[in-house]
């Protein structure tokens, strides 16, 4: 599985026991391969209660649900091996590869209401407790996520990141906030199918919250206009506006 926003916050440590429970209990649920790699990852935390409500969780997923998609093509060799030491096989035939998770022990998920004409989506997300926010990061809507991303938790604001919901374009959007995290900004030029699309691309190293180095190494995938554009543009790293005045200076040569 390619690494996530998501995983990769659990990976770090960086996610608190009231959050790991429920990752555990499988109520944060974006997609199957990160659910399943969160799961596993539980499985070996410090606390004995996550570490067995993880197993349960992985005991409930229905056993078709998980034999199917242990069949899929992009299941990899690691995850195979940990459900065979648990006695389940890849099925004959592989589940439809969808974003589906296997297991979500609250589908229903009446923590994050949609917003409606009595009440704006910024004042229902002012009332929810850490939990709910997070959930509706994961799974609420598009206005939601657009809010959430720039929420001072870096996790809540990251997580919007692991929505199946997340397009291409929310992303292009984020890419050009001033106001997010530069945990959001890395964590989208890090992801290598958002940084095919170009428009990411110039967001990115137009954002003043985006880390240096990580403008630099996109300044050779620019245009020349929009590196001549950079080389003025006051409002963006120092070194990142010098770079390009010297790269629009030295012309196509510099290309690589």
């Amino acid at each position: 599985m390619e690494s996530t926003p998501l995983f990769d916050l659990f990976k770090r440590g960086e996610a608190a026991r009231d959050v790991k429970l429920l990752a555990a209990q499988g109520t944060l649920a974006p997609r199957a391969h990160e659910q399943l790699a969160i799961l596993i990852l539980l499985l070996d935390d410090p606390d004995p209660e996550i570490r067995s409500t993880a197993d349960q969780t992985l005991n409930k997923i229905p056993v078709d649900a998980l034999t199917g998609f242990l069949a899929r093509s992009d299941v990899s060799v690691d995850t195979r091996e940990f459900f065979a030491d648990r006695g389940v096989f890849p099925g004959i035939i592989p589940s439809l590869e969808v974003d589906e998770p296997l297991i979500d022990t609250e589908a229903a998920d009446p923590d994050v209401p949609e917003a409606d004409e009595r009440e704006g989506v910024a004042a229902k997300l002012a009332k929810m407790s850490f939990p709910q926010r997070l959930k509706a990061a994961i799974k609420g809507s598009k206005e939601m996520r657009a809010i959430l991303v720039r929420d001072p938790n870096k996790l809540i604001s990251v997580s919007v990141l692991s929505s199946p919901k997340l397009t291409e374009n929310e992303v292009e959007s984020f890419s050009r906030m001033a106001n997010v995290s530069d945990d959001v900004l890395r964590m989208i030029g890090k992801n290598r199918a958002w940084t095919k699309n170009y428009s990411v691309i110039v967001g990115l190293t137009k954002n003043p919250k985006t880390p240096v180095a990580m403008s630099m190494n996109f300044l050779s995938r620019l245009s020349a206009r929009d590196l001549g554009l950079l080389a003025v543009d006051r409002n963006v790293a120092e070194p990142v506006r010098i770079a390009a005045k010297k790269r629009v200076s030295a012309g196509p040569k510099e290309k690589a």
